[in-house]
């Protein structure tokens, strides 16, 4: 049981390495994104896309951690 759940992680974790080469070989176009005024330089539209993602990605955990301190009874400590 534990070699086919090592099988099928590392399946999903190819296919994501795979799509996200795949998305940045076809996403080449340069863009130079402007926020609050502030211009940044060109680069391929892939790489902010990207960079996005990563940041929800670590965001995400974070705030679901914050949401389990918050549940946790007030007189409960953890290790």
């Amino acid at each position: 049981m534990r070699n086919l759940k090592r099988v099928i992680f590392v399946l999903i974790t190819s296919l994501v390495v795979l799509a996200t080469v795949v998305f940045m070989l076809e996403n080449q176009q340069p863009v130079a994104l402007v926020f609050l005024g502030w211009a940044g330089p060109q680069m391929s539209v892939a790489i902010p896309i990207i960079l996005a993602l990563l940041v929800g990605m670590m965001i995400g955990p974070l705030l679901s951690w914050v949401a389990s301190l918050r549940k946790r009874p007030k007189g409960v400590k953890t290790a």
